[in-house]
């Protein structure tokens, strides 16, 4: 039986004992001396059985931004561009430079073709696929589908992380060699499991406002922080399966990160808010960061159809269910080609994909450029401008002092 708080319970600690694993010809005696000893780890309260109270300001936000949410997915979700794709890779974007992973929108599209192995382009295409798999997960939220978000986001670089929660003490600045005198200390592993089978509690529960239960669901995830890398990305597609499992959305990715972005310093201290007992500023940021999202991506959503409009005014005389025109299509989703994924995805031969690339190489829609690999690729440079100016819109107005 859930019971109404007066106040959300705030984070408690308890003493744990730090012992450096590193050898004596790494570290000296006087420095493992202030290294080792006692540090307090954050024990945080369980949450399955609690009814959040915010206050009438916050509660307004969360309905208009929930309002806003279906209205949003129903008029974006039944255009013809594929928006679905477009936003989802927009908030992966977002999400990741939140963790000072920023990508433009060419990089991104490389990547995805394997055309960029090196820089973030790589790390946001994985985010990608952790938002993918929060998606396709979000009908039931358990360990398992938090542990494949995180995977989806790790396995490729960092396989020895993924696959299960932490088992070592983490910790949040300034010192890499222990979590003694750390901005923030998250439980000690033996609590990580049991945490996260409360929160799974939480997060199953239909009788709670969505977007205040998946604000307050990310911020017990992230001072739970039951991952050794990848938790402020997994927590946000985590916020994602939440919107899709309880209705709010059905077609699209709301790219959300994207208004955390405006002020990230506000979405910091609202979690840091959260650990001290009080819920209002996390549900409000939320709240306003999905508003500010929504007006992003309907300027993107305006700018893209502008784009295709543009496009169908140079294919006009090429046959409408030409190879071009489909490849015209495609091009919306994968705004960076090469010729095998655009064969690939026409299902024609060889011959009849060049010919198609110089059809929209002639006609303005594609242009020819070489990758980093120094392979051919071919690039709506319109459309990439366009991605790109969703996120100068976002930008990052601070940057986090945590």
């Amino acid at each position: 039986m859930a019971t109404v708080n007066e106040a959300w319970p705030r984070l408690k600690t308890e003493t744990r004992t730090w012992r450096s694993t590193l050898p004596p010809d790494v570290i000296s005696r006087k420095r493992l001396d202030l290294v080792n000893g006692p540090y307090e780890a954050s024990v945080v309260p369980e949450i399955s059985g609690l009814v959040p109270r915010v206050d009438t300001e916050t509660s307004s936000a969360a309905e208009d931004a929930s309002t806003a949410l279906v209205r949003f997915d129903s008029e974006v979700g039944n255009l013809t561009a594929p928006f679905a794709s477009i936003l989802l890779r927009s908030e992966s974007a977002s999400s990741s430079q939140i963790e000072n992973l920023t990508a433009g929108a060419r990089a991104i599209a490389e990547a995805e073709l394997g055309e960029r192995v090196s820089g973030n382009g790589p790390q946001v295409v994985r985010n990608v696929r952790a938002m993918q798999a929060a998606l396709s997960l979000s009908e039931h939220i358990d360990d398992a589908s938090i542990i494949a978000m995180q995977a989806a986001l790790l396995e490729d670089d960092h396989p020895d992380m993924t696959g299960r929660y932490r088992n070592e003490q983490v910790w949040i600045g300034p010192s890499q060699l222990g979590p003694r005198g750390a901005s923030f200390v998250p439980p000690h592993q033996d609590r990580v499991p049991e945490a996260m089978r409360d929160l799974e509690a939480f997060i199953a529960r239909a009788d709670l406002p969505v977007v205040t239960q998946a604000a307050i669901a990310h911020a017990q995830f992230e001072t739970i922080h039951p991952f050794p890398d990848g938790n402020g990305r997994t927590g946000r597609a985590l916020v994602q399966a939440m919107l899709r499992r309880g209705g709010l959305t059905t077609h699209v990715t709301v790219p959300v990160s994207a208004g955390l972005l405006v002020d990230v310093d506000t979405y910091f201290a609202a979690l840091g808010a959260y650990r001290e007992g009080d819920i209002d500023p996390i549900v409000r940021t939320f709240a306003e960061a999905t508003l500010l999202a929504i007006e992003n991506g309907k300027r993107l959503a305006e700018d893209v159809q502008s784009v295709q409009s543009s496009w169908n005014e140079r294919l006009r005389g090429v046959r409408a269910h030409s190879s071009a025109r489909r490849l015209a299509e495609i091009v919306l989703e994968q705004p960076v080609l090469n010729a095998e994924v655009a064969q690939q995805r026409l299902g024609v031969s060889k011959p009849v994909v060049y010919n198609s690339l110089a059809v929209l190489v002639e006609r303005g829609v594609l242009q020819l450029a070489t990758s980093k690999r120094r392979n051919q690729i071919w690039i709506a440079d319109d459309l990439i401008a366009v991605l790109d100016e969703f996120a100068a819109r976002a930008g990052r107005r601070s940057r986090p002092s945590s």
